[in-house]
């Protein structure tokens, strides 16, 4: 597949790498795991200048409108930082609303979005789903002119940084039935919502969101099943192509790593990369990159069309391939790197930490392997 950047694509990667070579160094980004924050407040409104919040906001709602393929090279750099900006849950949060909001409701909340005034997270999960694409348990009733919530999400991304939720809730149905669901805008400080935060294992910021009676507001119309059921499925088509972009940027950086050290480190007096084997195990990471690099780009264009012929299956082929090469070759680096490559103080076991994380997020690698055998063997509508 022939896939170059553009110009302004391309003017947009330089400028975002230059300002997390500047604001994320790896000992910078340890202070910053343990600080109060979490992330830095100041690099998330310097993305913001960049126009990084505006990016999955169209332009009508004061965004760019950018497509999968826009967000590739933005997700790739964020992931080669180890950033811990709440990005990846805003692209989907935001995604959910320009898909199932009223214009009334983009207009009011998408341009603070696209401004960096406003985080969004996107609660869809559930525990006891495991990786169903639709376990929804959690439920919505009217009450008067209101909705009102109860149930609860884990793994919400961002959880405790942000300012509104996006929750999917069932009105009707079973747990495990894509029928009955509609989505929800609720604040995060409204009464019944209880969000307990806790760091992932690659350091960013989760938590499980407990809903209490929390009163929302339905995203369009709740009854239009049909509009939230493309509109859930469209967030997640999109964090599919982000997470398989975000992991190929962490395996970029951790190849760099891995060549560099083969190209510094000696022993018995000449340099460890002048070893045939270990020549051998780097050609089969660069191997494991492009690939990767390549499935990336397929699914960001089957998110940007989601019409053409078998886009819902190079989506699961994407994940699948993309976190078993990324898995590979993030433990190849920290075996060429020896003894140092397990140490808290080195960058490159974090890189196998961040891609286990992605790995987990919207269904596995299993998952997905699961969901494409379906298909190929039941056809579509499996």
């Amino acid at each position: 597949m022939q896939f170059e950047l553009n110009d302004e694509q391309s003017a947009l990667r330089d400028s975002l790498a230059r300002l997390l070579a500047d604001r994320y160094g790896f000992e910078r980004r340890r202070a910053l795991a343990i600080s109060p924050e979490g992330h830095c407040p100041q690099t998330w409104a310097q993305l913001a200048e960049l126009g990084l919040m505006g990016l999955p906001v169209a332009e009508a709602d004061g965004g760019f409108g950018a497509r999968a393929e826009d967000l590739l090279p933005v997700m790739q750099e964020l992931g080669a930082a180890l950033s811990l900006e709440p990005y990846l849950p805003l692209v989907l949060a935001a995604t959910a609303v320009r898909l199932a909001g009223s214009e009334a409701q983009r207009a009011e909340c998408l341009p603070a979005v696209a401004e960096g005034a406003c985080r969004l997270a996107w609660a869809h999960d559930e525990a006891a789903g495991r990786h169903a694409p639709w376990w929804v348990q959690a439920t919505a009733r009217r009450e008067g002119d209101a909705w009102v919530l109860s149930g609860a999400k884990s793994l919400v991304l961002g959880a405790p940084l942000a300012d509104r939720f996006v929750v999917s809730a069932r009105l009707s149905g079973e747990a495990a039935q894509r029928e009955g669901c509609a989505l929800f805008l609720v604040d995060a400080k409204a009464p019944g919502v209880q969000v307990r935060a806790y760091p992932l294992v690659d350091d960013s910021m989760a938590g499980e969101l407990t809903l209490s009676g929390a009163r929302a507001q339905a995203l369009g119309d709740a009854a239009d099943s049909a509009r939230a059921l493309a509109a859930i499925d469209g967030t997640l088509a999109m964090g599919v192509a982000a997470i398989c972009a975000d992991m190929t940027g962490a395996m970029r950086a951790a190849y760099r790593l891995a060549v560099d050290y083969l190209n510094t480190r000696q022993q018995f007096g000449r340099l460890i990369g002048q070893n045939q084997a270990l020549r051998h195990r780097a050609a089969e990471m660069l191997v494991s990159l492009e690939l990767a690099k390549s499935m990336a780009i397929t699914a960001a264009v089957a998110v940007d069309d989601p019409g053409s012929e078998g886009a819902h299956l190079d989506l699961h082929r994407a994940k699948l391939s993309v976190a078993r090469h990324a898995r590979q070759l993030a433990q190849h680096a920290i075996q060429l790197h020896g003894g140092i490559g397990m140490t808290e103080e080195y960058a490159v076991g974090h890189y196998l930490r961040r891609i286990h994380v992605l790995d987990q997020l919207l269904g596995d690698g299993d998952a997905h392997a699961a969901r494409l055998a379906a298909l190929l063997t039941q056809g579509p509508a499996a």
